[in-house]
């Protein structure tokens, strides 16, 4: 019976019969609202919200990876700030005083001006005609033993200079070690400086060698002057004598020629 009444068509229908006939059928079946909600898919705003998301995660990603490196920058400064925990100075310091000492050692003729000053005049260049025997005799043995102890002194320094060679290699090889496993900048610099003071300490060694030998080589020379002025000297000492003039003697109670 419903399905015909539906499928009645609608010219047969004036609207006062249509009202009075839904009112009738009211019983039946509810009213079927004007316009019916339904949900709509948009999907390019969707699209549009994932990118946003995306572009959000990328974003935080980089914050995490500038965070990881400013990480990675603070720990190296913090590597380049440590500090060389290996140290020759004061094995540089000992070996230095060592050295001058050996030099304060210095027999007769002290390393000063005002000693070479003083002691060169008395032994070397007050040599004069008017000088007793036993002055020049004095004079002559003084310079001899300046000689002596100036060869004897340079022995002495050069014996310590190789003494010095197989520490002086050591710590080179701990120090170039150092250098290359360094965690930082700063122990490499500091390893390097400690090399330099080690070449510093070297040359000082070699410049005291240099020196011991050149004041011996400089005492022997100036005793070979001191001996041909002293020569010179006595040279003249004895030529204000007459010459010698041949007399007759007698022997055994006679007369000769």
């Amino acid at each position: 019976m419903m399905e015909k009444l539906f499928h009645i068509r609608a010219k047969h229908f004036r609207p006062g019969r249509v009202a009075v006939l839904g009112a009738a059928l009211g019983f039946i079946a509810p009213i079927v609202p004007a316009h019916a909600q339904w949900a709509v898919y948009d999907g390019a705003a969707h699209v549009q919200t994932v990118l946003i998301a995306a572009r959000e995660l990328q974003q935080i990603d980089n914050q995490i990876t500038s965070l990881a490196n400013q990480a990675q920058m603070l720990v190296n400064q913090a590597k380049n700030l440590t500090l060389l925990p290996l140290s020759t100075l004061s094995t540089l310091q000992s070996t230095i005083s060592q050295t001058t000492a050996l030099l304060a050692q210095a027999q007769n003729i002290a390393y000063s001006v005002t000693s070479v000053e003083q002691q060169y005049q008395q032994a070397y260049t007050s040599i004069s005609s008017g000088m007793s025997d036993s002055a020049l005799f004095s004079q002559a043995q003084t310079r001899w033993q300046n000689s002596v102890g100036g060869f004897e002194d340079a022995l002495k320094l050069q014996a310590r200079v190789v003494g010095n060679i197989p520490s002086d290699s050591s710590a080179m090889t701990q120090l170039v070690s150092a250098s290359q496993s360094s965690a930082g900048a700063l122990q490499a610099a500091q390893a390097g400086n400690q090399l330099l003071a080690l070449q510093s300490r070297q040359l000082s060694d070699v410049v005291a060698v240099l020196s011991a030998n050149g004041r011996a080589a400089d005492l022997e020379r100036a005793r070979q002057a001191a001996a041909e002025a002293e020569s010179a000297s006595q040279y003249e000492h004895f030529s204000q004598y007459n010459a010698y003039s041949p007399t007759a003697i007698s022997m055994f109670g006679s007369s000769g020629n």
